[in-house]
């Protein structure tokens, strides 16, 4: 299922319009959005040659401080965003870099042993969600985890945010296991991470 938006495009591209894209890493490190990153791959706890898949990656800045983290794990990135894609390529020729909706992954079932988002679940249409959360689920390994971090708790720069329950009941729904939910502020708002567990 895809969404037209208004710039031209069935997704939303990384900066929320392409002209805005050369500006996308500076802003997203002046709200901080490092440290979110940070966190997220703490709580996802690699080791030693995991497959490990991110939905959304835009221009590339979380798969790379993951590998950074974990040098030896397997990681594809994907987006919808050729633009963003062709970005992050040129931060990272160890990571493979692939256009994707999250909706319809093409990858077979059960291949990544761990799988990211990072402020992308708000940008994916309502309707859509449950069908982006029920392909994570099937290309996780059994045992897998999805971990997601994500704006909660009211609107920021135009886009919606997720409540937590909502987030919860539709990760359930996909057949996840669903750990406890922390949250944390920023200078860009109040964010919820998620553990989810295949």
């Amino acid at each position: 299922m895809k969404h037209v938006h208004p710039n031209t495009h069935d997704y939303l591209p990384a900066a929320g319009h392409d002209a805005f894209l050369p500006f996308y890493d500076l802003l997203t490190k002046l709200l901080g959005v490092g440290r979110l990153h940070r966190e997220l791959i703490e709580q996802a706890n690699f080791s030693d040659r995991l497959a490990v898949l991110e939905i959304g990656c835009g221009t590339g800045n979380l798969s790379v401080a993951a590998k950074r983290s974990a040098p030896s794990i397997d990681l594809t990135g994907t987006d919808p965003d050729p633009r963003a894609l062709e970005r992050a390529r040129k931060k990272a020729s160890d990571i493979t870099f692939e256009t994707a909706y999250a909706q319809s992954l093409p990858y077979p079932t059960a291949t990544f042993d761990r799988a990211l988002s990072s402020l992308t679940i708000h940008h994916i249409p309502e309707q859509a969600r449950p069908d982006v959360f029920a392909e994570v689920f099937r290309v996780l390994k059994p045992g897998g985890s999805f971990h997601i971090v994500d704006f909660t708790g009211g609107h920021r720069h135009g886009h919606g945010s997720i409540e937590v329950e909502a987030m919860t009941r539709l990760l359930e729904a996909a057949g996840f296991h669903v750990g406890p939910v922390r949250r944390t502020r920023t200078i860009a708002g109040q964010f919820a991470f998620y553990e989810a567990v295949r």
